[in-house]
């Protein structure tokens, strides 16, 4: 039933990788679109995300925050679309999933706010270094079509649209590997349906 999934998002935020994984997966799903600032601070949605950020995601009783964690949640709990690899073959699938999660947003959202990390002291920081975190990304992609276990995983969303968004807006550096890693991400047609989605809703906002 689609009341049972439900994705709370905004057409400009983290969401929109939750959800070309939906499409990825198939299942059919409702969305609550809330408002920075707004709807998003209100007590019914701090009472789902006492962040009051989006996305989050609802599944029948189970309520997921934090994006990562709802693309491990999501491949579990839909085993049939085969967005996780097996068991024995996940080493790289929760690596490079939490390493994004982690060194590449701390990194980068340094490195924005231009938050310089002395030498001597970044031993105190997860990633050392942004240059540091993109070289070990660069080699986790480089030359590959999927980034664990040789096929296409929630992970791949994830690492994906975080280099996507990154290189668009400058944040990330456009490096070869990482442009072809996400040049063949991005002709599935199931990111191609989530964008269209969410570009619709950024359109009708805007004309009011």
């Amino acid at each position: 039933m689609t009341e049972d999934l439900i994705l709370y998002t905004h057409p400009m935020s983290r969401g929109r990788m939750i959800r070309w994984l939906l499409e990825e997966i198939g299942a059919p799903y409702r969305t609550e679109i809330l408002e920075y600032g707004g709807s998003m601070k209100a007590p019914e949605y701090l009472s789902i995300n006492p962040m009051g950020k989006v996305p989050a995601l609802r599944h029948g009783d189970a309520v997921v925050t934090e994006t990562a964690a709802i693309c491990a949640y999501l491949a579990d709990a839909f085993p049939a679309a085969k967005l996780a690899p097996p068991p024995s073959a996940r080493a790289d699938y929760y690596r490079w999933l939490f390493f994004t999660a982690g060194p590449l947003e701390a990194a980068v959202t340094n490195r924005t706010l231009g938050v310089q990390v002395p030498d001597e002291k970044r031993g105190f920081v997860g990633y050392g270094s942004y240059e540091a975190v993109l070289d070990a990304l660069e080699k986790a992609v480089a030359g590959k079509t999927y980034i664990a276990g040789g096929q296409f995983s929630a992970a791949d969303v994830f690492v994906g649209g975080h280099l996507n968004y990154g290189m668009m807006f400058g944040s990330i550096e456009k490096r070869p590997a990482f442009e072809a890693y996400w040049s063949g991400l991005s002709t599935r047609p199931a990111f191609k349906r989530a964008m269209d989605i969410d570009n619709d809703l950024m359109a009708a906002r805007e004309k009011g």
